[in-house]
């Protein structure tokens, strides 16, 4: 099994254990130097990206198939794009990524302040979720169920760019991620701005679907295959857990995302 197929166990029977027009990325992490431009590759990742205004480009590239469907669409390209073969932007990426013909390098979106996230919604909050995939699929639920903002530590979570970027689809354009250096400290000051924290876990007191639950939201989920850490459950106000009825009592934690967000979105009259 590999990282990314660890399920994250949120169910007690498993054992041990629209969003704002100017969304914001980008602060550097170690090993990553603070001018080094993100990748975005695919349809979806790179015309959303033309498509925000807060998005700064320094490279595009095009295969001639691709520039002419953007042409098509009418989708301006904003920066004069370089025309190369599909196996230019192979060696770029490697052969298993599919990039549709369309590679960019960008500037990461900079990065709001707990303060300045909107109060009226459900908000996101990401306890050491390492892997890029699941945190890109996490980001496209999350602009999916208009969530407010993502909230990870800038340390021990994946950058803004390549795999993550692909798997949100467009999302990272349309849903701000804020970078906070102590996650517990970033929860008490959710929960100084009105937030209702909720952490989701295997040995949660009660069903999720039974809390009682109010806006604004922060629903808080952990690592993959570890769970929220000790001081992280310590601080939430709630830790639930999600109850399944078959055989299989654990989830993905970007499917259990998923999940507990249709439940916080219908208990909070958010989907009519």
């Amino acid at each position: 099994m590999n990282h990314r197929d660890k399920p994250q166990r949120f169910n007690r029977k498993d054992g041990p254990r629209r969003p704002g027009a100017r969304p914001a990325y980008g602060r550097a992490r170690e090993g990553r130097g603070a001018n080094d431009p993100a990748i975005l590759y695919g349809w979806h990742t790179v015309t959303a990206a033309l498509a925000n205004p807060d998005r700064v480009f320094r490279k595009l590239l095009l295969t001639e198939n691709a520039a002419r469907r953007l042409a098509e669409e009418n989708i301006p390209t904003r920066v004069t794009p370089e025309i190369v073969r599909p196996s230019a932007i192979d060696q770029r990426l490697g052969p298993d990524a599919v990039h549709q013909g369309l590679l960019a390098e960008v500037d990461p979106l900079r990065t709001p302040a707990i303060g300045s996230i909107a109060r009226d919604g459900i908000v996101l909050v990401l306890d050491q979720i390492t892997d890029p995939h699941n945190v890109g699929a996490i980001l496209r639920s999350a602009a999916a169920f208009a969530v407010k903002a993502v909230v990870t530590t800038a340390r021990h979570s994946p950058e803004a760019t390549g795999v993550l970027a692909k798997s949100a689809s467009g999302a990272l354009e349309l849903v701000p991620l804020v970078l906070v250096q102590n996650l517990a400290r970033a929860l008490t000051e959710l929960k100084e701005e009105g937030f209702l924290t909720v952490g989701l876990d295997s040995e949660g007191g009660e069903n999720l679907a039974a809390v009682e639950l109010k806006a604004p939201l922060a629903l808080v989920l952990g690592a993959e295959g570890k769970g929220l850490r000790q001081l992280t459950r310590e601080t939430c106000n709630v830790v639930a857990r999600l109850d399944m009825p078959g055989e299989i009592k654990s989830l993905n934690v970007s499917n259990a995302t998923a999940l507990a967000l249709y439940i916080g979105a219908n208990r909070l009259g958010l989907m009519a």
